[in-house]
C-alpha cells in the first residue's frame, strides 16, 4: 500500500515554529537593547522604594510624624524653587540609574566544583603528609582542607593555576625521591598537558606550585646586543635571569630573558654539550652559535649526520671547513689538534718574554661537531680511531687557546660519547620531550618544572656549570635551503650569514729559486743549514741541495716561503759539510721560522685514572 504525502501545512509546520521563534527571539533582543536604559532606572527606582520601605518600618511609631512633616516641607521648598521639580526629577532618575546598574559578581571563594577539587586534592595528599604518631594531623582523611592551603587560584575551566601548601614539618622534603612523588601527584590530579613549577621552602615547610607560560616562538635569529664572547643560547622566563636582551619578534620589539653562555679564558664553561631527540632542534643550536660567532671569530664545522644541515655556511667568510666525510673530519680535527697546541706554545713564548699574546691566537676557534656517534662508527668499521678522541687536546686546552668545542648528540647515541666529552663539557643543554630521569642524566639534576610530552622544536632545558636549570626556547634558526622553511625566517638566516671568500686560481709554477749558503762551521748529516730565500718559494716548487760531494736529495715545501722567512734545511749527505764548502740550493725541506727553531709541542700532562667520570657530574676543565 502506496503512503500517502503528509498536508503541507504538517511537513512545513516544524520550519515555520522554528522561524517564529527565531523572529521573536531577535525582537525580544533587539527590544532589550532599545529598552535597556529604561530597564536600569525601573531596576532602581524599584531599588530605592525598597529602601526607603525598609527605613518607614524601621522608624518608631512616635517619631514618623515629624519625619512625614519633614518631607513634606523638603517636597514643599523643591516645588517653590525655579525649576526645582525638573532638577529634582533628573536627579531621581540619576540615583536610580547608579543604583539600577549591572554590577560584575564579586567571587569571594571557591564554588562547588573548585572545592570538590581541593577536597580531592587534599584526601590524594593524605597518605605523603600523615603518620599515625601525629596526635595532631594537619592531613587526615575526612579532614578540612582549608587548613593546609593557603592559596589557591583557578583559571575559566577549573583547572589549578596557583597552590600553596602546608606540610608538617616530619617530611622529609630534603630527599628528592620524597619531592619527585609529591610533585608527580599534584601533577597528575592538577591536570596533565601543562608545565609546572614546584617551589620548595623547606624552612617555612612550604610547597607553591604554580603553571608556567609557554615560552614565546616568535623570536628568530638575529643580530643580538651581546659583546665578544657572549652567546644567546635562547630566552627564559622573566624572573630566572637577571638579564634581557632586546630582541625583534612577530609581535614587535621587546626585551626578552636571555640565557646568555660566556666563552673565553675567564669561563667556568668553556665548551657545551647539546643532547635531545630527533628533530628536537640540536641542529638549529648549532646553526645559530655559529652565526653568533661568526663576527669575531673562525668556525669548522663537522657533520656527522651527512644531512646537509650547514650547506649555508660552506665557503663563507670565518667558515674553515664543512665536512661531512670520515676522512675529513678525521683530517680537520687533527688540524684542530695541532692549531691548539700551536696556540699554546705562541701564548707561552710571549708571556715569558714579556709581550702580548700574537693577535692570531687570540681570535677564537669554535669546532661544532653535530652526531660525532655517527662518525665514530664509521671508524670502528674502518678501522680508524674515533674523532672524538682527537677532541681531547681542544677540550682539555681550549680555554686557555680561544678554542671552544660544541657537541650535539641523540639521547639514542649518548653512551658513545667519549670521556673527555662528558668531562670538559659543563654547560649542558637538554631540548624535545624526555623524561625527567633523562634530564637529570644529562643535567645532574631534575628541573624544578614537570616536562610536558609534546613541545615544539628548540624548547628544553639549560644548566651552565653548576647554575639552576633553566627553561629554554632557542631562537628559530632553520635551514635557509630547505623548502619547508618560511620566507621570514629564510630571509632572518640570510642575513646574518657573511659574504661568500673569493675563489682565485693557482698561479704558474715558475723556476725554483736558487740560493747560495756558505756553512759557517763543520756541518754533519744530522745538522742543519740556515739560509735566506731570495724568490718567493711556494709549496709545489722543489729545491734540490747540491754540495761538492756526489750527494744531493730532492723534498717538498710542506708550506709557501717568502724572501722574509729563514730556511732551515736538514743535511741529508752522507758526506760532511765543511765551512769551506759552498752549498747551492735550488731544492729541499724547507722549515719557516721566525728565529730560533720552535720546541715541540708539550705532550698531555698525564693525570691519575680515577675512573670514568659520571655523565652527570663533569670535572672542571683544567686552565
Amino acid at each position: 500500500m502506496a503512503r500517502r504525502p503528509l498536508p503541507r501545512i504538517l511537513s512545513s509546520g516544524s520550519a515555520q515554529i522554528a522561524r517564529s521563534r527565531e523572529i521573536a527571539r531577535t525582537a525580544a533582543d533587539s527590544a532589550t537593547d532599545v529598552l535597556h536604559p529604561l530597564i536600569t532606572v525601573s531596576r532602581g527606582l524599584r531599588k530605592l522604594a525598597a529602601t526607603a520601605r525598609a527605613k518607614w518600618a524601621a522608624t518608631p511609631k512616635e517619631r514618623r510624624g515629624p519625619t512625614l512633616l519633614l518631607v513634606a516641607a523638603c517636597v514643599l521648598v523643591v516645588a517653590l524653587m525655579p525649576y526645582g521639580p525638573l532638577l529634582a526629577l533628573v536627579l531621581l532618575m540619576a540615583v536610580a540609574a547608579w543604583l539600577g546598574r549591572e554590577r560584575p559578581v564579586v567571587k569571594t571563594g571557591p564554588d562547588d566544583a573548585e572545592i570538590a577539587r581541593l577536597k580531592g586534592l587534599y584526601e590524594a595528599l593524605v597518605p605523603y603528609f600523615s603518620v599515625p604518631e601525629d596526635p595532631a594531623p594537619l592531613f587526615a582523611h575526612g579532614g578540612e582542607w582549608s587548613g593546609a592551603f593557603g592559596e589557591y587560584a583557578f583559571d575559566e575551566d577549573g583547572r589549578l593555576t596557583r597552590l600553596k601548601i602546608a606540610y608538617p614539618p616530619y617530611f622529609t622534603d630534603g630527599e628528592a625521591a620524597a619531592r619527585a612523588r609529591i610533585e608527580q601527584l599534584l601533577h597528575a590530579k592538577s591536570g596533565r598537558g601543562r608545565e609546572y613549577r614546584f617551589d620548595w621552602d623547606e624552612e617555612g615547610n612550604r610547597l607553591v606550585m604554580s603553571v608556567l607560560p609557554a615560552l614565546s616562538t616568535t623570536i628568530a635569529a638575529q643580530r643580538f646586543v651581546t659583546v665578544p664572547g657572549e652567546t644567546v643560547l635562547g630566552f627564559t622566563d622573566a624572573d630566572a635571569v637577571q638579564r634581557t636582551v632586546p630582541v625583534v619578534s612577530a609581535d614587535g620589539t621587546e626585551d626578552a630573558p636571555a640565557v646568555v653562555w660566556r666563552t673565553g679564558p675567564r669561563s667556568t664553561e668553556p665548551h657545551l654539550l647539546a643532547v635531545g631527540q630527533p628533530g628536537s632542534g640540536t641542529t638549529s643550536l648549532l646553526r645559530s652559535i655559529a652565526l653568533q660567532a661568526l663576527p669575531h671569530g673562525d668556525v669548522l664545522i663537522v657533520e656527522g649526520g651527512g644531512t646537509g644541515e650547514y650547506a649555508c655556511l660552506t665557503g663563507r667568510a670565518g667558515v674553515l671547513a664543512v665536512e661531512c666525510g670520515l676522512s675529513g673530519a678525521l683530517a680537520t680535527l687533527e688540524w684542530a689538534a695541532h692549531e691548539t697546541e700551536r696556540r699554546l706554545i705562541a701564548a707561552n713564548r710571549a708571556r715569558q718574554a714579556g709581550r702580548p699574546a700574537p693577535e692570531d691566537t687570540r681570535r677564537p676557534l669554535w669546532i661544532l661537531l653535530d652526531r660525532p656517534s655517527v662518525l665514530g662508527h664509521l671508524a670502528a668499521a674502518d678501522g680508524r680511531p674515533d674523532p672524538q678522541e682527537l677532541l681531547q687536546v681542544p677540550l682539555r686546552h681550549g680555554r686557555t687557546a680561544q678554542v671552544t668545542v660544541v657537541v650535539a648528540e641523540q639521547f639514542d647515541s649518548t653512551e658513545t660519547l667519549s670521556e673527555a666529552v662528558r668531562t670538559h663539557t659543563r654547560a649542558r643543554i637538554v631540548l624535545g620531550p624526555a623524561a625527567p630521569e633523562q634530564i637529570e642524566a644529562v643535567l645532574g639534576t631534575r628541573p624544578h618544572t614537570t616536562p610536558t610530552p609534546e613541545v615544539p622544536a628548540g624548547r628544553g632545558y639549560a644548566r651552565l656549570g653548576t647554575g639552576p636549570v633553566l627553561r629554554l626556547q632557542v631562537p628559530a634558526t632553520p635551514d635557509p635551503y630547505d623548502d619547508a622553511t618560511s620566507e621570514a625566517h629564510r630571509q632572518a638566516v640570510l642575513d646574518l650569514l657573511p659574504e661568500r671568500r673569493a675563489i682565485t686560481a693557482p698561479a704558474a709554477p715558475a723556476d725554483p729559486p736558487v740560493v747560495t749558503v756558505k756553512a759557517p762551521a763543520a756541518a754533519t748529516a744530522q745538522d742543519t743549514v740556515t739560509a735566506r730565500t731570495p724568490a718567493p718559494v711556494t709549496a709545489q716548487d722543489t729545491l734540490t741541495v747540491k754540495t761538492p760531494a756526489p750527494a744531493s736529495v730532492t723534498v717538498k715545501t710542506p708550506a709557501p716561503v717568502t724572501t722574509q722567512d729563514t730556511v732551515t734545511v736538514k743535511s741529508p749527505a752522507p758526506a760532511a759539510v765543511t765551512s769551506q764548502d759552498t752549498v747551492t740550493i735550488s731544492a729541499a725541506v724547507v722549515e719557516t721560522v721566525s728565529g730560533p727553531a720552535p720546541e715541540p709541542a708539550p705532550a698531555p700532562r698525564a693525570e691519575p685514572d680515577s675512573g670514568p667520570a659520571p655523565f652527570h657530574a663533569p670535572v672542571p676543565a683544567e686552565g
